[in-house]
């Protein structure tokens, strides 16, 4: 399969898969534990049916919106994600690039290969900084400040990772960076010798947010390491609540799953929640958040952008959310998997896809903005 033969989410995953060695794929591919979560998060759109209106005038349509004070030309965002130089040798450079072609909003990890200020001066396009909640909370000060100086617009926070979750298929290959794989894994690169062949001769690999604190050579601290020894799983409220204070401007919660939760994020000044399971990458049999989102939205959405990912395949994914009250929506295996099919053009082209398809569907419910898109067009089935 060539990139011009992709027309949907699972095409991008099989050249995906085609292309990167097993232990790669499984990286992005993989979920927690038995995978339901991971399954669930996609298959909760099916429960929910379309009722579209007919003859509305839809010659025009528009899908800006505005999210945490972002002005968006499409309602979904490239949502920040770890290590995408394993995956292309460009990495965050194609993604930022493409998601700037595009007019929305794209992140950048504490896990990113490309550093924040980078991609900042390259793109005037608005620019998230995911990061974690460390032991030294010096280490988190400066982070703050460092995203503050290089102009970041949003600040994100994800709070459903205090440790890693149990990620089996990496276990079986001994997927881990550093590199540790088992034979299994090595055969699995073997027969990939092209993705080595690129890894090798292109810059080296590297964490630019964490270089002083994560080491690739293997001396310092594996990526495993560090979620088990420098996060601090005694975070709490008040925690957060100081570092929305100090950031003083738009700060987001990632991995809000509860109303409980959300009206705290709403009580502490947070501008913007995301509901996600990570991608059903943390707690396996934890609930979708498409299944949670019409109760979260009816508690605080009139006090705080509410938005969610985990699971977006399809342009009518995206309808079936906004529909709900959602802001706007993350993807992150979407383009993720264009990403190693085939960098830049792959990402490009994914975006593409997506928007045409909610462009399509918007016209077919008779919705030509996204205001006009409500609950009276769904149906949940019992």
């Amino acid at each position: 399969m060539r990139l011009k033969h992709c027309h949907n989410f699972h095409d991008y995953r099989d050249l995906a898969r085609r292309r990167l060695p097993g232990p790669i794929f499984n990286y992005i591919d993989g979920a927690a534990d038995d995978e339901v979560t991971y399954r669930r998060n996609s298959a909760a759109f099916d429960e929910c049916d379309l009722v579209p209106n007919v003859l509305r005038g839809v010659d025009q349509i528009d899908m800006s919106v505005t999210v945490m004070g972002q002005k968006l030309a499409t309602p979904f965002y490239c949502s920040p994600t770890a290590l995408q130089r394993l995956f292309h040798h460009r990495g965050e450079r194609a993604v930022a690039a493409a998601a700037a072609k595009f007019g929305t909003m794209f992140g950048v990890s504490s896990l990113g290969t490309v550093s924040l200020e980078e991609l900042r001066k390259a793109h005037d396009t608005p620019q998230v900084y995911q990061f974690y909640f460390h032991k030294d909370r010096g280490l988190n000060r400066a982070m703050m400040q460092r995203a503050k100086e290089a102009g970041v617009n949003v600040m994100m926070l994800t709070v459903d990772s205090i440790t890693g979750g149990n990620r089996e298929r990496d276990l079986r290959t001994g997927f881990s960076i550093p590199f540790r794989l088992t034979l299994g894994g090595m055969v699995q690169f073997a027969i990939r010798p092209l993705w080595g062949i690129n890894y090798v001769t292109h810059e080296g690999f590297k964490l630019p947010q964490l270089d002083e604190h994560v080491d690739m050579s293997g001396g310092a601290m594996s990526i495993g390491r560090y979620f088990t020894e420098m996060l601090d799983p005694s975070m709490t409220w008040d925690d957060v609540a100081e570092m929305v204070a100090l950031w003083d401007g738009q700060f987001c919660l990632k991995g809000v799953m509860s109303v409980a939760d959300a009206r705290r994020a709403v009580e502490i000044g947070c501008t913007g929640i995301v509901l996600s399971n990570h991608g059903g990458r943390q707690l396996d049999g934890s609930r979708a958040p498409f299944d949670q989102l019409a109760e979260i939205v009816d508690a605080v959405g009139d006090k705080i952008d509410v938005i969610m990912d985990s699971g977006i395949q399809r342009g009518t994914h995206v309808v079936k959310a906004l529909s709900l009250g959602a802001k706007a929506v993350g993807i992150g295996r979407y383009y993720l998997y264009a990403l190693a099919a085939a960098g830049q053009p792959g990402v490009e082209r994914a975006l593409g896809t997506l928007r045409a398809e909610v462009e399509r569907d918007m016209r077919l419910m008779g919705c030509p903005t996204v205001a006009d898109l409500s609950r009276d067009n769904l149906r949940f089935r019992t």
